[in-house]
């Protein structure tokens, strides 16, 4: 990320089989970037608040079936935490 200096980072899963201290170690790197190229853009796509915890986005959008069902800030990843995806899905008839 940082030597390409792209104006979007898309970043798939990177925490996909890490452990919480290599976890920790792409954030760092993530904020670090961020930090020295203020302008450019990082979407993370992850499945576990931690990493998002570590990050401190400044936006988080749910997907769900491919579309963003809700957007707000980081308090709705704890809620995603807390509650799970079902109460952002479609009730059905």
């Amino acid at each position: 990320m940082a030597l390409l200096a792209p104006d979007v980072a898309f970043l798939d899963e990177t925490d996909s089989g890490l452990d919480i201290d290599a976890l920790r170690v792409v954030a760092r790197g993530v904020r670090t970037v961020r930090s020295e190229h203020p302008a450019m853009g990082v979407v993370v796509v992850t499945h576990y608040v931690k990493l998002l915890e570590e990050i401190e986005p400044d936006h988080v959008h749910v997907l769900v079936d491919g579309q963003i069902v809700r957007s707000g800030g980081p308090e709705l990843a704890q809620q995603i935490e807390h509650e799970g995806y079902d109460t952002f899905r479609p009730v059905a008839l």
